[in-house]
């Protein structure tokens, strides 16, 4: 392989990872504080979280207050 050949790649695959560098700073800066209010699912996680700050009880992720909170819904309907 030619020299020349070698270096101008080297050349192009360092400006790709540059890049690559770049914005990886930039995502671990964050965005700052998020505006809005945050989804119920998350409100709720929460909640649980803080009464249960003690307990390692798996039926807290929020897949499952999910679950608990749709099943809750429907049996008030």
């Amino acid at each position: 392989m030619d020299i020349s050949k070698l270096l101008a790649e080297l050349r192009d695959e360092r400006v790709q990872i540059e890049e690559a560098i770049l914005t990886l700073e930039r995502l671990a800066q964050g965005r700052g504080k998020r505006r809005g209010r945050p989804p119920l699912w998350l409100v709720e996680a929460r909640k649980c979280d803080s009464a249960t700050a003690g307990e390692s009880d798996s039926a807290t992720t929020p897949a499952k207050v999910g679950l608990r909170a749709k099943a809750a819904g429907s049996a008030k309907e």
